[in-house]
């Protein structure tokens, strides 16, 4: 369930949202499926128990990015849209992007949400990647 905020266009957009992962690894997108929600509807679910992710989206096309907040806090993951499967093949990552993990599960919001900070770390050290302050 999302609630993202437009300021571009004022108020926000309210919707269930399913990912489905393509069949085959790599960069190409799989199904993305979503139910717009009343105010009324939303409420109604955020007020059923569950693990909340909490994070701000940049819109940067072709990338939307991701930095996370509370206990992922100091996690940034950038998301690559397209309209079709050949966009998705040929398109190169900018250099800031230090680690690919399209293909690693534990990068999705259904196992981010359940994430402690130290499973994140354990993780990020996999790539290489460690954080530069305090824990």
């Amino acid at each position: 369930m999302r609630r993202a905020e437009r300021p571009d266009v004022g108020g926000c957009e309210l919707k269930l949202t399913q990912k489905v992962p393509a069949g085959q690894p790599g960069a190409v997108q799989g199904l993305i499926t979503n139910t717009y929600l009343s105010l009324a509807e939303y409420d109604l679910l955020a007020s059923l128990p569950a693990a909340v992710l909490s994070k701000t989206r940049f819109s940067v096309p072709p990338l939307g990015v991701d930095v996370f907040e509370g206990p992922l806090q100091g996690l940034v993951l950038a998301e690559a849209e397209f309209t079709g499967d050949q966009e998705a093949l040929v398109f190169v990552p900018p250099p800031e992007c230090v680690a690919e993990v399209t293909d690693d599960a534990r990068f999705t919001g259904g196992r981010l949400v359940g994430a402690t900070r130290q499973q994140l770390l354990a993780w990020l050290a996999e790539y290489g990647i460690r954080p530069s302050g305090p824990q």
